[in-house]
């Protein structure tokens, strides 16, 4: 417990530093860049890259508030774990492997922190080891690792240019990009690798925060955000555009059909990164970052604010059976509330500043007309399943004996008021600090007023929703099912065991078979050829010694 709590005291001094230097880099336009030399091999420099600039200190800073918070929260949360070292000790890691991959423009030292996030991952998915945590953690892990060799490929791919740096990039080179593609859409679950997400909800609540809010999830975005300048003009960027609009569409949708606490919370991640991977397709690169740092604190809140619920309903997640917590737990409520109204870009709470001005932004751009509208239902459903969420946990009756009363505590609260204040004003604050020159929109009325019009509908589609389709099982399920993803991946799995053993038994047969007789045959040729090579070197040299004899 004390180690948690001086980490805490550190990771809060670490978050005020990196954000006061990261306006003082932003003011005065510097970006630092530390090189470590490794060796070099034949003109192939092998280094380590740090650059430090206003978005990597940013993004540390948001990073390390919302580990400083955790902390805090999980030293109530988990002081009847019995391994609780090892939580913690896998939560510095995990955070160390984040701020490694923030500060690095080089594939090299990227990769470390990028392996670093995938493995601790998967040690903090599988960490109540369970045979439900084990099956998530392979899944994750084994779909993180799709990315992991996207990246070791562009590795191999670059070593031509002498240097693994982004700044000797070539932007002709477009497979190198298309790796780097790969390892960014895996990372942050874009479809078809959306199916992990929901999966390593397995992780403890304080991991579910800190992991699908700020680091893992948002890794491959950030790693978009920093090669964007090679993507544009290219056919990836518009890969990337579809690609991000299904995703929002498919998790928004699956979000209303889902009765898990934790995975309808872990839908809204993936549809707010498909939303940060769209922008960011269409060449709004500060504005998707601008969403990442706002969606990463009111959503690490929204899984603080679930953790402890599901302990008040003695561990239950479905919220089919929760109902009228607002008497037991009143400022949860109150922090869950006000996290799910910045969610929906409620006006003038944080999540408005960057939602608004995504939407108005697409508004002005030349899309295709069928994209549009399942941009505006996107944003529909986010508002449609945040409101079902309250009317099961705040407007109906409590369906449970489950009920285990939990009294709040002050330290969680205080852990929690520090992230509630911020997402009522980190929009407006990191506007007025940092994003204020990068967008100014004029528009039509009507047009503005888009926006609302569709979450007003996202209203109305909740009503119609829990009226109407609550016990039609069959449509839930259809709907929920994620587009069938999972069986895709079954019959990937069982496609590649078949071929697997298949390739096993030719090796254990007539290959293995073939190439013994076929090594054994060489090397009696090459016994054969040596005896020849002794026999007329010995001729060679009775010749020799001859004739220098007779002369």
């Amino acid at each position: 417990m004390m180690n948690l709590l001086i980490y805490f005291f550190f990771s809060f001094f670490f978050f005020m530093y990196m954000f006061f230097f990261s306006i003082f880099l932003n003011l005065l336009n510097l970006s630092y860049m530390l090189e470590w030399m490794l060796f070099n091999l034949n003109g192939v420099n092998l280094e380590f890259f740090f650059l430090i600039d206003w978005i990597a200190c940013l993004f540390i800073s948001v990073v390390m508030l919302i580990s400083s918070m955790i902390m805090l929260y999980s030293m109530i949360y988990m002081k009847d774990e019995i391994y609780l070292d090892r939580f913690v000790y896998l939560l510095i890691f995990f955070i160390m492997s984040m701020i490694l991959m923030i500060m690095s423009p080089n594939l090299i030292s990227i990769l470390f922190g990028w392996d670093g996030l995938g493995l601790i991952s998967y040690c903090l998915v599988i960490f109540y080891q369970n045979y439900n945590s084990y099956n998530s953690g392979m899944v994750t892990v084994l779909c993180n690792r799709i990315g992991d060799i996207g990246l070791l490929m562009a590795i191999g791919l670059m070593f031509m240019f002498g240097s693994w740096s982004m700044y000797f990039m070539d932007k002709k080179f477009l497979l190198i990009l298309m790796m780097i593609f790969l390892a960014s859409i895996t990372k942050s679950a874009q479809i078809p690798f959306s199916m992990w997400l929901p999966m390593a909800m397995s992780a403890p609540t304080p991991i579910s925060a800190l992991v699908h809010s700020s680091t893992l999830v948002t890794a491959g975005v950030y790693l978009m955000i920093r090669f964007s300048n090679f993507f544009f003009n290219s056919l990836i960027i518009k890969i990337l555009f579809y690609c991000s609009i299904f995703t929002m569409f498919m998790s928004g949708l699956m979000a209303n059909f889902e009765n898990d606490l934790k995975k309808i919370i872990a839908l809204s991640t993936l549809s707010q990164l498909g939303l940060m991977m769209m922008i960011l397709s269409l060449g709004g690169v500060m504005l998707a970052f601008f969403h990442l740092l706002i969606h990463a604190i009111f959503k690490s809140l929204l899984f603080m604010c679930s953790g402890i619920m599901i302990h008040l309903m003695n561990n239950n997640q479905d919220i089919r059976f929760s109902g009228n917590l607002n008497e037991y737990i009143p400022f949860t409520m109150m922090s869950f509330y006000i996290s799910n109204l910045s969610l929906m870009g409620f006006p003038f709470f944080s999540g408005f500043y960057s939602k608004d001005l995504i939407m108005e932004l697409i508004y002005l751009m030349n899309i295709n007309m069928f994209m549009l509208i399942m941009i505006l239902l996107s944003l529909s459903f986010t508002v449609s399943y945040s409101l079902r969420l309250f009317y099961c946990i705040f407007f109906s009756q409590m369906k449970s004996n489950m009920f285990y009363y939990y009294k709040e505590n002050k330290l969680m609260n205080f852990s929690m008021l520090i992230l509630m204040i911020l997402s009522l004003l980190s929009g407006s604050l990191l506007m007025w600090m940092f994003f204020f020159d990068n967008y100014f929109l004029f528009m039509d009325i009507f047009i503005k007023l888009i926006t609302l019009i569709m979450l007003i509908f996202g209203g109305l589609m909740s009503v119609f929703y829990v009226k109407n389709f609550m016990n039609l099982y069959f449509i839930s399920y259809f709907l929920s099912s994620m587009w069938f993803l999972n069986y895709m991946y079954m019959l990937n799995y069982k496609f590649f065991m078949i071929f697997s053993f298949k390739i096993y038994e030719l090796d254990k047969s007539w290959i293995e078979f073939m190439s013994k007789n076929l090594l054994l045959n060489f090397i009696k040729e090459i016994k054969i050829f040596l005896n020849l090579y002794k026999i007329f070197m010995f001729i060679f040299i009775i010749l020799l010694i001859m004739i220098l004899f007779y002369m």
